[in-house]
C-alpha cells in the first residue's frame, strides 16, 4: 500500500539531465531529520512544501531512501518555510536575499500579500514597481500551473511537465491536453511521444485511437531525424511505429494517408525522386517531414540556381594565380594547392576536401590574397562560434558563424539574408562544412548571390552534422560539383605524430608512438576496466597533463568520450572531472542541472536571441542569489540564464565527440572501451584524435580500439540529395538535347578530379 507523506524539500542532491528524475533530502512533518526522496519531483526546489506519495526500498548503495510515485507541489505553512520557497527560484524575480527582506516584512503574511495585495511590497527595499509587476506576473502563473497541475498530476502528468504545458498554452492548457494529449509531443519542448502517450492513457484515451496512430508516426519520424535521417522509407516507418505501439498494420497504413493527405508528411515515390505524391501509393515511399523535404529539395534547387549563373570574378590563370599567393604569402605552394586555388577562381561551385595537415587553411589564405589583389569582395563563415575564432585567426580576415552571417532574427525566427535580400559578396568561402546540415545548408545558399562563387572546405571523413543530412558527403557523391581532393601532408614536424596517426587512423591502420619520451604527443594507454579507465582520465586530465604540459586543465584539456553512459562516459566522467575541478563551486543546483559557479558548460541547443549555439563551450561566471539569474562567459561575452532556460546548459569537462567538431583543444583524452561498441566507428576516433593540437591521449583497450579501426562503415544516413542533384543534371542534359544545359554546366574538371 503506498504511503503519504508531506514534508519540506531541503535540498536536491541530483537532477538527471532532463529535470525530471531527482534525489532530495526531505524534513518530514514532525521529524527533525531528513529523509532521502528518488522519483520525478520536477519543478519543485528547495524550501518548497510538497505532499509525496510512493513506497520506502532499500537502495543497495545509498540505503533507505522513499520511492517516489507521486509529487504534489503545496504551498509552505511556516515563515522559514515560505522564505525558502520564495528564494528557492520557483518564482522569477525573487532570489534568497530578496525572499528573506520580504518575509521579514510580512511575515507569515507574505505569501497573502504577493498574491491578494503585491502593491504593498513596495515596502521592501529595493522593491520597485517594475518588480512588483514582474513579481505578480510570475506569481499569477506559478498560480495557474498549480491549477493546472491539480488536474494534471491526476491523470500522471509530472510538475515540470505541468508547467511546460502551461507555459505553452497558458489558460487553455487543460483544455488541450483533454481533446488531443498527442499534440503536447509536437508543441512543447521536452515531451516527446511517449510521455504524451502516458498521458493520454490516463486520460482514457484507448490504444487504436486514430491520434494515437498518427503521432506515432511523426515520433518515429522525429527520432529518425535525430539519427541525422532526413527521411524513412515507409515500410521501415511503419514497421518502427508497428513495434512501438503494438497496433494493427492497417490502422498505421491509414493514419499514414491521412497524414500525407493534410500534408503534415511528405511522401515521394523512391523510384521517381522528383514526383511529390498526394497520396500514398503500394510502392515503397520515402516519407519527410515538411520541413526535412524543404531542405533537401531547396539545395538542388539552389544549386541549379547558382551554378547557372554568370561568375563575377574575372578569369585568372594558373601561374598569375600562384604567383599572386607566393608573393603574398611568401611561401612556395605545391602544385596540389596551386590547382584547387586555380579550381576556386574559375568554378562557380567547388568542395575542397581533405585531412589534417593537408594544406585547407593555407589554400584558403593564398585564395584571399589572389581575391584581394583582383578587388573582389570575399566573405569567411564556419558552422560554430569556435570554428569561426579559428578562421578569422588563421586568416587573419573576419570569419563569422553562419547564423550571423545570414543575420538571423530570433523575433521573425528567420534569416535576414536570403534570395530577397542576399549577401554582398563575389565570394563565399566556408570551412569545416562537414558541420552543416541540410536545413542551415538550404539557408546558406538562399543567401549566395547569383554571381558569386562558393568554395565549401571540410574533411569528408569527419563525423558527418549532428543535425539531419551528410550533405558535405551527398555533394561529393553526386559527382555534379567539382571536388579537389588533398592527400600530401604538409602541416607535419619529424617530432609530432597527431597529424601521422590521424591519416593512418583514417586508412585503418593503428596509431603509433613517437619513440622520443621528451618530445611525445601521442599516447596509448592501455587499460580495461571502465572504473580504471575513468579515474585514469580524471588523473590525466586534473594533475598529469597539466603538471608535464603546462597546460590549464580547465581551458586547454578537453576529455571526449564516445558515449554519454557508463563509467568513462561523458555523464560520470563530468561528475568526476566537476569534483577534482570545481569543488568550491557554489552550487545552482535549485535552478537545475548541479551546475556550480566556475564550471565549464556547453550549450546543447542554438538560442538565436542569446546568440550561444549548440556546442558553444563556457564558464559559469555568476550565480544572482536575489534573482535566480545565471551568467555564463562565453569567450568574454557575459550571457544571462534565468532559472527556466538552465536546461540548455550541461557541465563540459567531458562532452562527446560529435560535440566537439569544429573545435580544437590543445590537450585531449579519449576513453575507449568495448562497452562503447555502438558508436566505435573509424570516422569517430578520426574526428577525435584531430580535435588536439599539441597532445592526444587515447585510454582503454586494444580490443576497442581495434574495432573502431575496422569499423569503416558508419550509419548510413537515409537521404537523396546525391540522387537528386544528379537526376537534376540529367534532366537538364536530356532537355537541352544531350548537350550542356547552361543551369548545369558540367565542371572543366569532373568530380573528384584533382584539377
Amino acid at each position: 500500500m503506498p504511503e503519504e507523506i508531506e514534508g519540506r524539500i531541503q535540498s536536491i542532491v541530483f537532477r538527471g539531465e532532463d529535470g525530471s528524475f531527482s534525489v532530495a533530502r526531505i524534513l518530514r512533518d514532525g521529524s527533525s531529520e531528513p529523509m532521502t526522496a528518488a522519483g520525478y519531483l520536477a519543478g519543485t526546489g528547495p524550501g518548497e512544501r510538497v505532499r509525496l506519495k510512493g513506497d520506502w526500498e532499500m537502495h543497495p548503495r545509498f540505503g533507505r531512501q522513499f520511492k517516489v510515485a507521486e509529487c504534489l507541489p503545496l504551498l509552505p505553512a511556516s515563515v522559514e518555510g515560505i522564505e525558502a520557497y520564495l528564494g528557492s527560484g520557483l518564482v522569477e524575480g525573487l532570489g534568497p536575499e530578496m525572499a528573506r527582506r520580504i518575509v521579514r516584512r510580512f511575515g507569515a503574511e507574505a505569501l497573502r500579500v504577493i498574491d491578494e495585495e503585491p502593491k504593498l511590497l513596495s515596502e521592501v527595499p529595493g522593491i520597485g514597481p517594475k518588480r512588483i509587476a514582474a513579481i505578480g506576473k510570475a506569481w499569477q502563473q506559478q498560480r495557474g500551473i498549480r491549477e493546472a497541475m491539480l488536474f494534471l498530476q491526476s491523470h500522471g502528468v509530472s510538475p515540470a511537465y505541468a508547467a511546460r504545458i502551461y507555459r505553452q498554452y497558458g489558460d487553455r492548457a487543460v483544455q488541450v491536453v483533454r481533446e488531443n494529449p498527442y499534440r503536447l509531443a509536437e508543441d512543447v519542448e521536452g515531451i516527446g511521444f511517449l510521455t504524451a502517450d502516458r498521458f493520454a492513457r490516463g486520460l482514457g484515451f484507448p490504444e487504436d485511437s486514430p491520434l494515437r496512430a498518427e503521432a506515432g508516426i511523426l515520433h518515429a519520424l522525429a527520432k529518425s531525424v535525430e539519427e541525422g535521417h532526413l527521411f524513412l522509407p515507409s515500410t521501415d516507418l511503419l514497421q518502427q511505429t508497428q513495434r512501438m505501439l503494438e497496433c494493427d498494420r492497417k490502422a498505421l497504413s491509414d493514419a499514414l494517408q491521412r497524414l500525407v493527405a493534410a500534408s503534415r508528411v511528405i511522401a515521394e515515390d523512391l523510384g521517381h525522386s522528383l514526383e511529390v505524391l498526394p497520396a500514398p501509393v503500394p510502392r515503397e515511399r520515402a516519407i519527410y517531414l515538411p520541413a526535412l523535404h524543404a531542405a533537401e529539395s531547396g539545395i538542388v534547387e539552389q544549386i541549379s540556381r547558382l551554378r547557372g549563373a554568370v561568375r563575377i570574378l574575372p578569369p585568372i590563370d594558373a601561374e598569375t594565380a600562384a604567383a599572386r599567393a607566393h608573393k603574398a604569402l611568401s611561401i612556395s605552394l605545391a602544385p596540389k594547392q596551386v590547382e584547387a586555388i586555380t579550381g576556386a577562381l574559375a568554378e562557380k561551385l567547388l568542395v575542397i576536401t581533405g585531412g589534417p595537415g593537408t594544406g585547407k587553411t593555407t589554400i584558403q589564405r593564398a585564395l584571399l590574397s589572389v581575391l584581394a589583389s583582383l578587388g573582389a569582395r570575399a566573405l569567411l563563415a564556419a558552422p560554430t562560434g569556435r570554428a569561426a575564432k579559428r578562421l578569422g585567426e588563421a586568416t587573419g580576415q573576419e570569419a563569422r558563424t553562419i547564423h550571423r552571417l545570414l543575420e538571423y532574427m530570433p523575433r521573425g525566427k528567420r534569416f535576414r539574408r536570403s534570395l530577397e535580400e542576399p549577401l554582398q559578396c563575389d565570394v563565399l568561402i566556408v570551412d569545416e562544412v562537414s558541420m552543416i546540415d541540410a536545413p542551415l545548408m538550404h539557408q546558406m545558399l538562399k543567401a549566395v548571390p547569383s554571381g558569386a562563387s562558393l568554395i565549401l572546405v571540410g574533411d569528408a571523413h569527419q563525423l558527418p552534422s549532428v543535425g539531419p543530412g551528410s550533405v558535405l558527403s551527398d555533394l561529393i557523391a553526386s559527382a555534379t560539383i567539382p571536388v579537389v581532393e588533398l592527400t600530401d601532408i604538409f602541416r607535419q614536424k619529424e617530432t609530432s605524430s597527431i597529424v601521422t596517426n590521424a591519416h593512418r587512423i583514417n586508412l585503418g591502420l593503428p596509431p603509433v608512438e613517437n619513440d622520443s619520451e621528451e618530445l611525445r604527443d601521442f599516447f596509448f594507454i592501455e587499460q580495461e576496466d571502465p572504473a580504471r579507465v575513468a579515474r585514469t582520465v580524471v588523473e590525466l586530465a586534473c594533475r598529469r597533463i597539466p603538471l608535464r604540459f603546462h597546460l590549464d586543465p580547465m581551458e586547454e584539456v578537453q576529455v571526449l568520450a564516445p558515449m554519454h553512459r557508463g563509467e568513462a562516459g561523458v555523464e560520470n566522467l563530468n561528475r568526476l572531472l566537476q569534483e577534482e575541478l570545481n569543488p568550491a563551486g557554489k552550487s545552482v543546483a535549485a535552478h537545475g542541472k548541479g551546475l556550480r559557479t566556475h564550471d565549464k558548460v556547453m550549450q546543447l541547443r542554438n538560442d538565436y536571441e542569446r546568440e550561444v549555439f549548440n556546442g558553444d563551450i563556457g564558464r559559469v561566471a555568476a550565480a544572482n542569489p536575489e534573482t535566480g539569474q545565471v551568467t555564463v562567459d562565453f569567450d568574454g561575452r557575459s550571457v544571462a540564464y534565468q532559472s527556466a532556460d538552465l536546461g540548455a546548459l550541461v557541465p563540459a569537462y567531458a562532452v562527446s565527440v560529435h560535440k566537439a567538431q569544429g573545435a580544437e583543444f590543445p590537450a585531449v583524452i579519449v576513453p575507449l572501451l568495448t562497452q562503447h561498441f555502438p558508436l566505435l566507428q573509424r570516422n569517430l576516433l578520426y574526428t577525435a584524435v584531430t580535435r588536439g593540437k599539441r597532445l592526444v591521449v587515447l585510454v582503454g583497450s586494444r580490443k576497442a580500439l581495434a574495432i573502431a579501426l575496422r569499423n569503416d562503415k558508419p550509419r548510413q544516413r537515409h537521404s537523396r540529395l546525391a540522387e537528386k542533384l544528379a537526376e537534376k543534371l540529367a534532366a537538364a542534359r536530356t532537355a537541352s538535347g544531350g548537350k550542356a544545359d547552361p543551369a548545369w554546366k558540367p565542371s572543366r574538371t569532373g568530380h573528384g578530379s584533382k584539377l
